[in-house]
């Protein structure tokens, strides 16, 4: 068939500028100057044999895709920077603009050594093909000062060969303001938690009776179940609801940054230390919650020094010699296996048990199937406003299909897939909006 048309648009003299062909579907993109009227061309395309319909679209699929993508990239808080195996910028976007003070007009087609500096891990991760996570870089010179923490993907081709890298960029003082949160938390309770099966609800009703004490509650579950959404209605339901929620993510920073995050430092205790000293977490978090997210990452030496505030109620702050007393509620969570950390030595049996005093696990979205259609609905309503679209609902062969599908990703995926296909439809979301 695909031929067939080809002959078609030849016979008219049409121009052809791309071609997609995917499963029940031929996607063309032309100029718009050739021998018969649009409308006739149409037609002479639909009397082709096995054609069901033929209709005008804006954007070819790959387009989409590629819009989709850019506006990606261009709403994240992160600087995300690719190259090619020569080291060559090829994409620059507007949080990279920022972090670097370089625009992509004048990085893009440039040397990233040039942009930046030249031991970069960037540049060893095209040689190597390995990734690297959470390092710390300072550019300190005439031209730019900036301190911020980056992590490196390889481009790889069919064989395995390094053919380029991303990197993410994130500012250190803009994340350390991201990382945490000092004041009240948003008024988030158990009503909130969406979900009618007897999974969810059995969590739930376990969480609300924890609640009410001040033990140490330990979540588990698999990334996008909603675990940071559980210890801030956990907290908004205790008798710590009117004092400070800090949420710090174990993974997300450098050891050493995280523990001057953590515990707080005295004047003069590192290179770069604010005139002072400054307040830690814990002092931030006192008389209310710190939640500690992916707990798993941390390293052997913060693990030993959360054990001692577990066990004494007190802090050393980085630098300084007194002990300082804080009264603070520990929700930790993690999607990690503590038990098989603890039995190759990667976390410790002591901590373990301090952590573990209430269990509170987060079920999969897989094993919770029957919520899909409710949790589906409500992020149609919330994203309908957010966009200012008027999506009203998803036809019922879209919602089989989120409904059939084992959803790796959890509740976040689910959000992330509902948005996408408000992006793409005008009025019902159809099961071709989903991507999945």
């Amino acid at each position: 068939m695909v031929l067939d048309i080809l002959k078609i648009l030849y016979k008219y003299g049409v121009n052809l500028k791309a071609l997609e062909v995917g499963p029940g579907l031929i996607c063309i993109k032309m100029d718009s100057n050739f021998q018969v009227s649009f409308s006739y061309l149409l037609e002479q395309l639909r009397v082709q044999r096995d054609v069901i319909e033929v209709s005008q679209v804006k954007l070819l699929p790959q387009e989409k895709r590629e819009k989709h993508i850019r506006a990606v990239l261009d709403a994240t808080g992160e600087g995300i920077i690719a190259i090619d195996k020569n080291g060559i910028i090829t994409t620059f976007n507007p949080a990279a603009e920022k972090i670097l003070k370089v625009s992509a007009k004048e990085a893009i087609g440039k040397n990233i050594s040039d942009i930046i500096s030249p031991d970069i891990p960037m540049l060893q991760t095209i040689v190597s093909g390995e990734s690297y996570d959470n390092e710390e870089m300072i550019i300190n010179t005439p031209k730019l000062k900036s301190h911020y923490i980056t992590s490196g993907r390889p481009i790889l081709d069919e064989e395995g060969n390094p053919i380029g890298a991303v990197v993410s960029l994130k500012d250190i003082e803009n994340d350390m303001e991201l990382i945490h949160t000092f004041t009240q938390p948003p008024m988030i309770t158990f009503d909130e938690i969406l979900g009618e099966s007897k999974k969810i609800t059995r969590v739930k009703e376990l969480a609300r009776i924890v609640a009410k004490s001040d033990s140490t509650v330990l979540i588990r579950g698999e990334s996008g179940t909603g675990k940071e959404l559980f210890a801030r209605s956990i907290h908004m339901a205790s008798p710590r609801r009117d004092k400070p929620f800090v949420a710090v993510n174990c993974a997300a920073l450098p050891d050493t940054l995280l523990e001057s995050e953590l515990f707080g430092y005295e004047e003069g205790a590192f290179t770069g230390a604010k005139r002072g000293g400054k307040r830690g977490l814990f002092q931030y978090a006192d008389k209310g919650t710190l939640f500690l997210d992916e707990i798993g990452e941390l390293s052997p030496h913060l693990q030993v020094k959360l054990l001692r505030v577990l066990q004494e109620n007190k802090i050393r702050r980085v630098g300084a010699d007194e002990e300082i007393p804080v009264d603070v509620r520990i929700i930790a969570a993690t999607n990690r296996n503590l038990e098989e950390l603890m039995k190759n030595g990667q976390f410790r049996d002591d901590l373990y048990y301090r952590l573990n005093v209430i269990p509170l696990v987060i079920p999969p979205l897989r094993e919770r199937k029957e919520d899909i259609p409710i949790l589906t609905r409500a992020f149609v309503k919330k994203l309908s406003y957010k966009m200012n679209k008027n999506v009203a609902n998803i036809s019922d062969e879209a919602m089989e299909r989120l409904v059939n599908y084992d959803w790796p990703g959890n509740i976040r995926e689910l959000s992330n897939v509902i948005e996408r296909a408000m992006n793409l439809c005008n009025s019902i979301i159809q099961s071709q909006h989903l991507f999945l």
